[in-house]
């Protein structure tokens, strides 16, 4: 069970520089991302047909971020050249047995004679400023920062991110720091959240496999991995891209800047000793990040109590992840207190959650089908969806499957399974800039609803006396409060947060301190979300659509 990177291909030192060369040329205003505008002018210069660029882009640009980096511009390259060459293009070419190493680079025509006149140009440049070099830096990455908050040009904007990240900025922002979201809801985004790469977290109980499944991807062990019948440490790990093999403390991981780990300091010291980031060189950390968890505790065990909020950190983490995968053991089918807790705190991510019934060729058939009648059974009981959960079955191990328990026909439905579950894993680089999108427009939903909340509140405290009596009836009766806000402005009443955790936080702030609703503020947000965004996405589509 392997992950190909996606889509860096495999290109000789020669032809990189070569590739390095024309990147250099095609990109523009020098920022790394060829843009649409940037290919359509350089890819013209290969003579193929708009149809077939148009599948050179959506092959390369398959993570939908609306440019090309150098790696992918690579792929591109390479696609180019096959179609040349009489290649029909389609998705499955590149992991094809074309030999890639030895393909040499396509026909861009008039393309010396274009780089030549370019180095002239800047050579001539360089002349007139008197040889003086500026080091230019991310637009972006600056954008988080206290002066340039307010106005950021649309000409910066080269990507879907950076234009979520400009409108966050501008638009709710403002609104979230006013109506204090990050209090009550989510800590205010930074650059790092933006930029993460896609994670995939991992939840059940001891010994079902979780670090193995990990272990099995990357077809090696990773710093901190530990492995054992009963839970081995009560330690979060997130497993990611590093230069080299190093294991990072939470409180370390927590403050750096480029990780996007800065929102569980809410958790305290007591989690933070139990957090640390393994990170490692891999082709497959290059497109996901890994979230492995403490096993959930059941029966005697459910006593001890931990010294920080498990479920609070699971749902920060989920809020975060792009795949949540729960790993069920044929001999632990039982849900307890702790793993309902957990599952409950999953609530408005069930599009993300798969569930795996891992070492199960430690059964036989007719075992199995019980099995996996009890899995359902137990968890249609805490996980109320409509909708059936997709369920891989499987042994996701190094180990080869047990075929005296299975037998023939369990082989071939683990094998099957395991290429669904690996298709699954594949797609998260594809779907996550979908995935972000998706995240921002929810968050600033939520961000609305949260305004309308505290606003109300705000309105219904008296000018002069008798405050303290009527805030303390407002967290009495917090849900009738919510429901009035509900019926006031026809919002969807499944929108709204958890009254209980509401209500908890709210009691340690004085009601009469909070803003008055802003119209201008919320009509910001409603434009960004009815034009800003879909203009976006129109801009950075498919260039040849």
């Amino acid at each position: 069970m392997e992950i190909d990177s996606i889509p860096i291909t495999s290109c000789s030192k020669e032809h990189q520089g070569i590739y390095q060369e024309w990147f250099s040329y095609a990109d523009s205003d020098g920022d790394g991302r060829i843009s649409g505008n940037d290919a359509t002018k350089f890819f013209a210069l290969s003579n193929l047909s708009r149809q077939d660029l148009k599948q050179v882009w959506a092959i390369a640009d398959s993570k939908r971020q609306g440019y090309l980096g150098f790696k992918e511009f690579i792929a591109a390259m390479q696609l180019v050249s096959l179609a040349q060459a009489g290649h029909a293009i389609t998705h499955d070419l590149l992991n094809s047995d074309v030999d890639l190493d030895s393909l040499k680079p396509p026909v861009i025509e008039g393309l010396d004679a274009l780089i030549v006149k370019k180095k002239r140009k800047e050579k001539t440049s360089e002349l007139d400023a008197n040889g003086s070099s500026q080091v230019e830096t991310s637009v972006s990455a600056n954008w988080f920062s206290s002066k340039s908050f307010k106005k950021v040009p649309l000409s910066a904007v080269t990507s879907i991110i950076d234009g979520l990240k400009r409108l966050y900025i501008q638009k709710l922002k403002p609104l979230e720091v006013t109506y204090r979201f990050n209090d009550f809801v989510s800590p205010l985004l930074t650059n790092s959240d933006f930029d993460a790469k896609p994670m995939v977290m991992l939840l059940g109980q001891y010994s079902t496999g979780k670090t193995t499944f990990i272990k099995h991807l990357l077809k090696s062990s990773y710093p901190g991995a530990h492995i054992g019948p009963e839970p081995t440490t009560d330690r979060f790990v997130v497993v990611m891209s590093g230069p080299d093999e190093r294991s990072i403390p939470g409180n370390t991981v927590a403050v750096q800047a480029d990780m996007p780990f800065s929102g569980l300091t809410t958790f305290g010291t007591a989690f933070l000793s139990k957090f640390q980031c393994s990170q490692m060189p891999h082709p497959l950390l290059e497109n996901i990040t890994f979230v492995d968890t403490p096993g959930v505790l059941s029966g005697e065990k459910q006593r001890t109590q931990r010294a920080y909020d498990f479920t609070g950190v699971t749902s920060w983490f989920a809020a975060k992840c792009d795949l949540i995968l729960l790993l069920f053991d044929p001999h632990k089918l039982d849900v307890s207190d702790e793993f309902k807790r957990v599952i409950s705190s999953l609530r408005g991510h069930d599009d993300k959650i798969r569930v795996v019934l891992n070492k199960a060729d430690q059964i036989d058939t007719q075992q199995l089908m019980r099995v996996y009648g009890a899995l359902m059974w137990s968890l249609g009981k805490v996980i109320n969806t409509p909708e059936v959960m997709r369920v891989y079955i499987g042994s996701f191990n190094d180990k080869p499957v047990n075929e005296a328990a299975t037998g023939p026909i369990g082989k071939e439905l683990f094998e099957k399974e395991q290429e669904d579950l690996l298709a699954d894993l594949k797609d998260i680089p594809k779907k996550a800039c979908d995935r972000r999108i998706n995240e921002y427009v929810k968050r600033a939903r939520a961000a609305k609803i949260h305004a309308y909340i505290i606003s109300h509140l705000k309105k219904e405290m008296p000018a002069m006396m008798g405050k303290a009596k009527v805030q303390q009836r407002l967290i009495d009766n917090l849900e009738d409060e919510f429901g009035k806000v509900q019926r006031e402005f026809h919002l969807p009443p499944g929108d709204f947060p958890n009254v209980e955790h509401f209500r908890e936080i709210l009691s340690g702030y004085n009601i009469d301190k909070f803003e008055k609703l802003k119209p201008k503020m919320i009509q910001a947000v409603d434009d960004m979300l009815g034009y800003d965004i879909p203009d976006l996405l129109k801009n950075f589509r498919n260039p040849y659509d």
